[in-house]
């Protein structure tokens, strides 16, 4: 999370594999979309785990740790077979000193007219790295900051490569930078919308390793900026969106990488958070470490979200606007 300044000293900025089924009335809008696919604890555990171990070093933006990582998620994206967008899953940030890296791939629709259209599925792989004063710990993991949100989307992709359950087309990014100024999100926008990039989209996963007391999921941000939330219950027949008061308090809209590209693109980009201020102490500390997740929670939280993500893939109509 990028640091939110004048507020709180912490806050939020910024399987095996079944094939899918969307019934018919479910497409209509009528009654929640039907899964059968099923996300793995285990490949949930094992993703988060790597990506939030000592060995990157925290993942800092222009780090060895951050290329551990890019690394890790080139390889995981060709392993599923999920293209690269340009010449290769890396995009060069335009706006740091040194070489530095989103990973970006791509799953094609499969309707010949809706592919044009995109979805955007994204979290920010970077974090802050490793504290400059002497003590024990040094590493900030960022397990989830934004580790999980990492895992989430790559989960999605998944499942989206296994199913084949997208008629539009996804774009799978890992943003670095996010902690320097939202930075990778910046410059990737700016390079798409030279594209006349077809943005219909963006649901961008930022931390969702601990589950919220609260008699709803997750909360969005910019809650009342679209109609993303209604159409995500309604999709998922669950009251799975819910309105946090602290989250309009601190415009955290504006405080992630959605941000960048809702100023760009002026379409419903919005973050998707289990973090209330409440049950979580660790923001930006080295005790946000893996053993302090709650799998059995994320692996739930992504398996909620399919079918939300499959009719925002696959509606016949563009059923998410703006208000």
């Amino acid at each position: 999370m990028k640091k939110l300044y004048f507020f709180l000293p912490f806050l939020l900025l910024a399987c095996k594999s079944n094939i899918a089924t969307v019934s018919e009335k479910a497409s209509q809008s009528d009654k929640p979309v039907e899964i059968t696919y099923k996300v793995e604890q285990s490949d949930v555990s094992d993703f988060l785990k790597y990506l939030s171990s000592d060995e990157l070093e925290g993942r800092e933006t222009g780090t060895k740790g951050i290329e551990k990582a890019a690394v890790f998620l080139e390889d995981f994206l060709k392993k599923n077979n999920v293209k690269p967008y340009f010449a290769t899953y890396r995009d060069t940030l335009t706006n740091f000193k040194t070489p530095a890296y989103n990973i970006v791939g791509v799953i094609e629709g499969t309707d010949p007219e809706l592919k044009k259209e995109f979805v955007v599925l994204s979290a920010h792989y970077d974090h802050i790295g490793l504290l400059k004063n002497k003590q024990a710990d040094v590493i900030n993991n960022g397990a989830n900051d934004d580790a999980s949100g990492v895992t989430a989307v790559a989960q999605m992709a998944k499942y989206f490569i296994e199913t084949k359950s997208n008629k539009r087309s996804i774009l799978v990014v890992f943003f670095a930078g996010e902690e320097k100024g939202l930075l990778g999100s910046k410059s990737l926008v700016q390079k798409l919308k030279k594209q006349d990039f077809n943005l219909y989209a963006q649901l961008n996963i930022e931390m969702i390793g601990v589950p919220m007391k609260r008699d709803y999921l997750a909360y969005i941000t910019g809650f009342d900026k679209s109609n993303m939330a209604e159409k995500i219950n309604e999709y998922t027949g669950k009251k799975t969106i819910g309105f946090l008061p602290k989250e309009a308090e601190y415009e955290l809209f504006y405080r992630s990488d959605n941000y960048s590209f809702y100023d760009v693109f002026k379409k419903p980009c919005q973050s998707i958070s289990t973090f209330d201020f409440e049950n979580f102490d660790f923001y930006h500390h080295p005790s946000d470490e893996f053993k302090v997740m709650d799998i059995p929670h994320m692996t739930s939280f992504i398996q909620e979200f399919l079918p939300a993500v499959t009719q925002i893939a696959s509606s016949k109509t563009q059923e998410i606007t703006m208000k």
